[in-house]
């Protein structure tokens, strides 16, 4: 694959395309992003993940979901209610005030909650905890997103071409599937063996 495949798989104008290539191309090779397939999922989650390529940070409102990232200090720990999206607030390892939106999805495939900054952090020789922005910038955005795809095995499922399973590991559900699958099929065009 090369710039142009990308920038045709991802749906990208060629100015997008010329700012992401440099960061993505090393970093699929860095964590084995390699196969035909696996590229043209990992393309397609993270480009509903950062619409389009255009965001490294979640969009904060704080929004309903986005409050249960956030731990309630007074409540029982953890919380006894353990209904909602798949990542609590005890598996985001939230548990300062704060955290929550500190804590914020970043990068590509919007890593959130403190312990995934910690072990992201750790994976790529950057103390994210105490630096949580460093998420934002396009190198780090780019690997964060191939370490959170290696670091859940996700070759597996796009190599079984799972896709549905593929998004609830990254999502905790299926929302934005239309527009997921669609990308997925664009990208499959573009990008062969």
């Amino acid at each position: 694959m090369d710039q142009q495949a990308f920038q045709a798989a991802a749906g990208l104008s060629p100015a997008f395309a010329a700012r992401w290539w440099p960061h993505v191309e090393p970093a699929l090779f860095e964590f084995g992003i390699l196969a035909p397939g696996r590229v043209a999922a990992w393309i397609a989650q993270t480009g509903h993940e950062s619409l389009g390529f255009s965001l490294t940070r979640e969009l904060w409102g704080p929004t309903p979901a986005q409050m249960r990232y956030e731990r309630d200090l007074s409540a029982p720990w953890p919380p006894a209610d353990k209904t909602g999206r798949n990542q609590k607030p005890y598996e985001l390892g939230n548990s300062q005030p704060g955290d929550g939106k500190r804590f914020m999805g970043r990068g590509l495939i919007q890593i959130t909650g403190r312990s995934n900054y910690r072990a992201c952090g750790a994976a790529l020789g950057f103390d994210l905890e105490a630096a949580p922005a460093m998420l934002e910038g396009d190198a780090l955005a780019a690997r964060s997103a191939c370490w959170f795809w290696a670091s859940r095995h996700l070759n597996a499922l796009a190599d079984a071409g799972d896709f549905d399973a593929l998004t609830r590991k990254i999502n905790g559900g299926t929302s934005g599937l239309a527009d997921r699958r669609e990308r997925w099929a664009r990208a499959k065009q573009f990008i062969k063996g």
